[in-house]
Formats: C-alpha cells, sequence, structure tokens
C-alpha cells in the first residue's frame, strides 16, 4: 500500500474513533482522551508539514511526549499564515474563514476534507442538542428565529454553516434567518415573536451576541415587550464588543427576561472559533432540565476536548482558577491540529480533566 493510502487508512481509523467519542455525548467515557490524543498527534507530527515545522522548532516529538498536555499548541495566527492540514489539500470539500476580530484584513482560513467535516458538524449537532434542547426527545423540533446570516449569504462564516446545520436537525419548517444584507429584520422578528405569544408554542432565538443587543435596545427605546411561551430558549455567541453601548452579562440576562420573558436558567452562551472544531454551551438549561439547582454556570468540555489557561508572558500552564489564555486540545481537530493556542482569555476550574 501507498503512504498516501496508508495514511487516509489512518485518518478514517482514528475518525472513526473519534467520532464513537462524540456520539456519546457529553456524559461519555472520557478515559479513551489521552491515547486517542498522542495517536492524533503522531499522525499530524507525520502528515501535517507546517505543524511539524512548528513542533521541531519546540524540540517536540511524538516519541518524546508521554502525555496530551505536552502536545504543541499551533497559535491561531499560524492559520493565517499557512494551510495547515493533515490530508492533501485537494481532498478539501470545507473552507472556513475566521472572524477576523484580532485582525480584520487577516483572516485565518480553516480547511477540512470530508472526514473532517463530519466530525465538526456532528460535534456541533451533538452539543448543540446536549446544552440547547437537552429537553428534547429524538426528532423533537420548534420554531428557530436565527439572528445570523444564513449560508446563502455568508458560506465560509462558521457560525452560519452551525447555524443551518442547527435548523436541518432542531428547527421546523417555519424556521428562518432574520439577518441579511441591511441587517436584522425586525418586522419579520416582531411579527414571529407576537405569532408566539398567540400560538403558545415555544420558540428558540439563536444569533450573535451583538444581534440580541441590539434589538434590546431598539425593544427598549420603543417600549416593546413580549411573553414567549414557556420553553421558550435563547442561545447567543460571538461575543460582545460594546459597539451597541455598554452590556455585562448580567445585563444581558435582566433585558433577556424583560423583553422576551425568557428567564437566565434558558439563556445559553456558546463559546466556539474556526480554528478548532467543538463549541462549548453554557450549562445552565442543561442543568435546569436535568433538576440540579444550585450549579454554577460554566461551559463543560465534552469528553474528546480538554481545555488549559496559561500565561500570557511564557505560556506555562496555570492552575484553576487563574485567568489566562485558552489553549484548546480538541480529538475532532483531525484534519488540522490536535492542540490549538487561542488570544482569548478564560480560566478552568477544578472540575475540568
Amino acid at each position: 500500500m501507498k503512504r498516501e493510502g496508508r495514511e487516509k487508512t489512518l485518518r478514517e481509523a482514528l475518525a472513526d474513533k473519534v467520532l464513537a467519542m462524540i456520539e456519546a455525548g457529553p456524559e461519555g467515557d472520557p478515559a479513551a482522551f489521552d491515547e486517542m490524543a498522542l495517536e492524533i498527534f503522531a499522525y499530524q507530527y507525520a502528515c501535517n508539514q507546517p505543524y511539524r515545522r512548528f513542533c521541531d522548532a519546540k524540540g517536540v516529538t511524538p516519541e518524546n511526549i508521554t502525555h496530551w498536555s505536552e502536545i504543541p499548541a499551533l497559535p491561531t495566527e499560524a492559520f493565517k499564515k499557512e494551510m495547515i492540514a493533515s490530508f492533501p489539500m485537494e481532498e478539501a470539500v470545507m473552507a472556513l474563514l475566521t472572524s477576523g476580530t484580532t485582525s480584520p484584513n487577516q483572516r485565518g482560513r480553516i480547511f477540512r476534507d470530508e472526514t473532517g467535516r463530519k466530525l465538526v458538524l456532528t460535534a456541533n449537532r451533538v452539543m448543540t442538542g446536549a446544552y440547547l434542547f437537552p429537553d428534547f426527545a429524538s426528532g423533537q423540533r420548534c420554531r428557530l428565529l436565527i439572528l445570523a446570516p444564513g449560508p446563502d449569504l455568508a458560506p465560509s462564516m462558521g457560525m452560519a454553516v452551525g447555524m443551518e446545520q442547527t435548523r436541518l436537525h432542531f428547527g421546523t419548517p417555519e424556521s428562518r434567518f432574520l439577518l441579511g444584507r441591511t441587517g436584522i429584520d425586525v418586522r419579520g422578528l416582531v411579527a414571529a415573536l407576537r405569532e408566539a405569544e398567540e400560538t403558545g408554542e415555544p420558540v428558540a432565538l439563536i444569533g450573535a451576541t451583538s444581534a440580541f443587543v441590539y434589538f434590546f435596545r431598539a425593544c427598549q427605546k420603543k417600549g416593546l415587550t413580549f411573553r414567549l411561551p414557556p420553553g421558550s430558549r435563547i442561545c447567543d455567541g460571538g461575543g460582545y464588543r460594546g459597539r451597541f453601548g455598554e452590556m455585562t452579562r448580567e445585563d444581558y440576562y435582566a433585558l433577556a427576561e424583560e423583553i422576551f420573558g425568557v428567564p437566565a436558567t434558558h439563556c445559553v452562551n456558546t463559546l466556539g472559533m474556526g480554528e478548532s472544531a467543538t463549541n462549548y454551551f453554557d450549562n445552565s438549561l442543561r442543568e435546569f432540565f436535568l433538576g440540579r439547582s444550585g450549579v454554577p454556570r460554566r461551559k463543560v468540555p465534552p469528553p474528546w476536548t480538554r481545555v488549559a489557561a496559561v500565561s500570557v508572558e511564557d505560556l506555562t500552564p496555570f492552575p484553576p482558577g487563574r485567568v489566562g489564555l485558552l489553549r484548546h486540545y480538541d480529538l475532532a481537530n483531525l484534519p488540522t491540529a490536535v492542540a490549538v493556542q487561542t488570544d482569548n482569555l478564560g480560566y478552568t476550574d477544578e472540575s475540568n480533566p
């Protein structure tokens, strides 16, 4: 068997193992992570030239490490300079651009082959189901009102692709995107919210944090409020950088209840990035429906991932509770790099593996 054939066979075998972990969901067994991370690192070291050069510069090879935490984390900046792929580029079927919030004129490019596409879409479906729709039976759907551009407007935007997958898996036929070239379709959104009030059918509002803040502010100015049916929920993501005025998380929850009648327990924030496959969701709604009161709001890394906080100065790992730059280890990053170093600030807690 030629080298290319051996590499593809190995890639598919690794993907099958990762898919099994993902399909098991957030309550799956995390024990396989350590060995799997090292196996994927060895595969990527052999097949991903830019990543191998980065590891060699640090003096790290598969032969001289024994734990997943020793795997070099590729900086997100690298995705802006090179094609980071652990598969032949002619097999790429998915190309996404990063948000460009750090450097708007220089955005990262993330490529995935069919195997990688399946991994990222499966992780998105499983995490969305577990944390945004934990009370749904298999096949159950609700109307989704999406405050983000659809894939027709932004085919290379990770959020647009993810929202479309959420619509396909969890949305009714009446679900729709409400953010177009000229901004939010406010009239359409208001009409949909009034219809939900009249029918008593819960809805899920999903979209960019800034879009919700904008709509909240507009409603405050016009004195508009809604009382959405019990079971309605909100999921926001993408961060908020003060574009529509100062807004804390507590302010956001208060406005969600004031404007929509949706309690904080039913407000879920998600954290994702194009350079890493898995999105992380607040546990608030899941804990509510599991009947576990008093559990602090947090984002729970699923069994196929690990998260570490490291020093801004020298990237040394920090203990739980100390704020640093977040580093993601994600087995679903099989087509790129298993470990990614971000410039996002955060911290882990004692429950992080």
